[in-house]
């Protein structure tokens, strides 16, 4: 496990004072995240940027009002993961609210066709004999795959926020924030939040035109659906910015008001999760793992029909359906992982001689869990980490995680420019990407990609930083201000929930649940005892009798038990003092 470096973020006294009317706290932790002025808080809907900035919106409108009007086939081609499965739920969904009557989706069986629209994809989809392609979560990489369509006589509109190759596919209309030339300042926008933008321009153009009213249809209300765009939004990982975090903050409204697709709820239940006190982590950590769980180890149209499905109690099968398939998923997981280490263990651990990129390979590993093995492994070795295992023939396919300051799509690109054919494919973006090499090419991959990764960081870029917000007041350890920092969310990625840290003294400890760490600690110099818990520690190094005092990093939780709420620290790292 790499050691930790806790640091404290800063911020203006000018910019905490900008924002004295909030809680001193809050001010505080939002002055930090770089929010100077209330109105950057956000979080209405009114606040969305205009759809008329994204490049390629207008053409592909006008080709989806000229489908509607001539009631074609529309198929849509989405991806094998939670971003990909909202986003295609939310495209038939829109569509169908807007008068289609001939729409259908494919998602690609990851196991058989891999990722995104390919030529053999389409010779799929041709089957169907649709009129229009829309892809969604995917498509901009898709050059061999639009030709092939052409070819067929298929028009493709592509949606996307994947970052572009040097080539564009050869669509009808290209709508991604991330291509070259699109004033859409919101990048960070991922797949589920680009078909948003669609429909909303759809709507809107065919509300100009008197499209509803000629057929007797009532406009949709879009916002309804503005839960699976949270879920997705907030699966993806990407950077919750004013934008995102309005669409997040939306969604999540809904969903505690349990105005959401029954899917989502059914979802939400077989997780022990409430909707109303619902959180944007729980989408992450409660939904997306099980919605991910049926393009891991089956596939995806599980996952999508779960989000389609109107009937409450048809969406609680499906959901029990994918429950299990995560139960299934996480103890495939425990294997591999169990299996890496004892790979990293054959490794040298010293910092000089340890590769910077780490590459992992087992013959016997499942290829719809590397993602989140790398995932495991990058956060205990703080490394970019690629997980590969057996593809078709002689191809390895793996799945890679980074690290701040290392941009691993820009990484793969740089290696497949200096070594070519080394890479017969690879995409995604800065955190995440997958790649795909012939097995006997393995050993001068890892050597270039450890030399990559040499070449952009630097030695002190290894050292895991734990960010917080500084220590808390012993009055300021409240169910209010737990209550008040959790509302003042979302929190996510680049926008990260508040954690503080500070020296307690440790009253209780106990072992409870096999491997998590129960305290009542109190601060250093002061008298309120406050119950703590840490998650899977060392059993081997906890309980400690002799640590009598820790520094502690941690967030402020409400603990509900027997009816009775109370104020929990909910503890990321706990250091012994003495």
């Amino acid at each position: 496990m790499s050691s930790a470096l806790i640091q404290r973020r800063t911020s203006t006294v000018d910019s905490v004072a900008a924002l004295d009317a909030l809680h001193p706290v809050l001010a505080r932790v939002y002055a930090a995240r770089g929010i100077t002025d209330p109105t950057q808080i956000g979080r209405n809907l009114h606040e969305l940027l205009p759809d008329t900035r994204m490049k390629g919106m207008a053409t592909a409108v006008a080709r989806l009002v000229d489908a509607l009007h001539k009631q074609e086939s529309i198929l849509i081609v989405g991806d094998f993961d939670c971003d990909g499965a909202t986003s295609t739920a939310l495209a038939m969904l829109a569509l169908r609210m807007m008068g289609a009557k001939k729409v259908s989706y494919l998602v690609p069986n990851r196991f058989e066709f891999g990722y995104g629209l390919s030529p053999e994809i389409v010779e799929v989809a041709a089957r169907q004999q649709p009129q229009l392609i829309v892809t969604v979560d995917n498509g901009i990489s898709s050059v061999d795959g639009v030709e092939r369509a052409t070819q067929l006589g298929l028009d493709v509109i592509i949606t996307d926020h994947h970052l572009p190759g040097d080539k564009l596919p050869a669509a009808c209309a290209i709508v991604n924030p991330n291509q070259y030339g699109c004033e859409f300042i919101a990048k960070s926008t991922c797949g589920v939040g680009v078909i948003f933008y669609v429909m909303i321009a759809l709507r809107r153009s065919l509300l100009q035109q008197g499209y509803f009213e000629q057929r007797g249809i009532q406009a949709p209300n879009l916002a309804s659906l503005l839960d699976l765009v949270a879920l997705g939004t907030v699966a993806d990982v990407v950077a919750l910015e004013h934008n995102n975090r309005t669409l997040v903050h939306q969604g999540l409204l809904r969903i505690r008001a349990g105005q959401a697709r029954p899917g989502i709820l059914a979802l939400l239940e077989v997780a022990g999760r409430r909707r109303e006190q619902l959180m944007a982590a729980d989408l992450g950590f409660a939904i997306a793992p099980r919605l991910n769980a049926a393009g891991r180890l089956e596939d995806m149209s599980i996952g999508i029909e779960c989000l389609l499905c109107d009937d409450p109690q048809q969406a609680q099968e499906f959901a029990q359906l994918l429950n299990d398939l995560n139960i299934e998923r996480r103890s495939i997981e425990r294997e591999m992982q169990q299996q890496a280490l004892d790979i990293l263990a054959d490794l040298p651990l010293s910092e000089t001689e340890m590769p910077w990129g780490v590459c992992l390979f087992d013959p016997g590993w499942h290829q719809g869990v590397v993602g989140i093995l790398a995932s495991r492994i990058k956060e205990r070795l703080h490394r970019p980490v690629i997980a590969f295992a057996p593809g078709e023939g002689d191809e390895v396919k793996g799945s890679a995680r980074s690290i701040p300051g290392f941009h691993i799509r820009d990484g793969l690109d740089a290696i497949a420019a200096r070594h070519p054919g080394l890479l017969r494919k690879f995409g995604g973006h800065a955190m995440a990407a997958g790649l795909s090499l012939a097995q006997q090419d393995l050993g001068a991959f890892r050597q270039a990609f450890d030399q990559e990764v040499r070449a952009r960081l630097a030695s002190q870029d290894l050292q895991r930083i734990l960010m917080t917000d500084g220590p808390l007041a012993e009055t300021d350890l409240n169910l209010e201000l737990a209550a008040l920092l959790q509302d003042a969310g979302p929190w996510g990625h680049q926008f990260p929930e508040p954690v503080f840290d500070g020296e307690f003294r440790v009253l209780q400890q106990r072992i409870v649940g096999y491997r998590h760490l129960k305290l009542v600690v109190m601060p250093v110099g002061g008298s309120l005892a406050v119950d703590a818990i840490t998650f899977n520690v060392d059993t081997e190094l906890w309980p400690d009798e002799s640590v009598q005092q820790v520094r502690m990093v941690y967030r402020l939780s409400r603990n509900e038990f027997r009816g009775q709420v109370s104020l929990q620290l909910m503890v990321d790292t706990v250091i012994p003092i003495s």
